[in-house]
C-alpha cells in the first residue's frame, strides 16, 4: 500500500500554514510601508509647492490646511531670525494622521 500517513499530511499542512502566514504578514507590512511613503511624498510635494510660491514666502508665520486637495494635512509656517543679519529661517511643518506624523522643511530667506 502506497500513500502518506496522517502524521505526514499534518506536518505538511503545518509547514504550509506557516509559509502562508509569513507571506501574508510580510505583504501587510510592506503595504503599510508603501502607504506611509506615499503620504510622506505627498506631504513633501505639497510643502514644496507652498514654500516655492513667492507670495507665500512673504507672509508672516501662520497655520492652515491644504484644502481642497488634502484637507487632512495641515501646515504651520514659523519664521525666526538667525544670527546672520538680513537672513531669517523659515520652518514649514506638514502634519497628517491627526498630527501623529510630521515633516519639516527648512529654508533660509534673505529679508527684503
Amino acid at each position: 500500500m502506497k500513500g502518506f500517513t496522517l502524521l505526514e499530511v499534518l506536518i505538511a499542512l503545518a509547514i504550509m500554514a506557516g509559509v502562508i502566514l509569513t507571506t501574508i504578514a510580510s505583504f501587510n507590512y510592506h503595504l503599510g510601508v508603501v502607504i506611509r511613503d506615499k503620504d510622506e511624498s505627498t506631504a513633501v510635494l505639497l510643502a514644496r509647492g507652498k514654500i516655492d510660491d513667492p507670495a507665500f514666502s512673504q507672509l508672516p508665520s501662520g497655520k492652515g490646511t491644504f484644502a481642497p486637495q488634502r484637507p487632512d494635512m495641515t501646515w504651520e509656517k514659523t519664521v525666526v531670525p538667525t544670527e546672520l543679519p538680513g537672513v531669517s529661517k523659515m520652518v514649514f511643518t506638514v502634519s497628517w494622521e491627526k498630527e501623529r506624523r510630521k515633516l519639516a522643511l527648512v529654508r533660509y530667506v534673505a529679508k527684503s
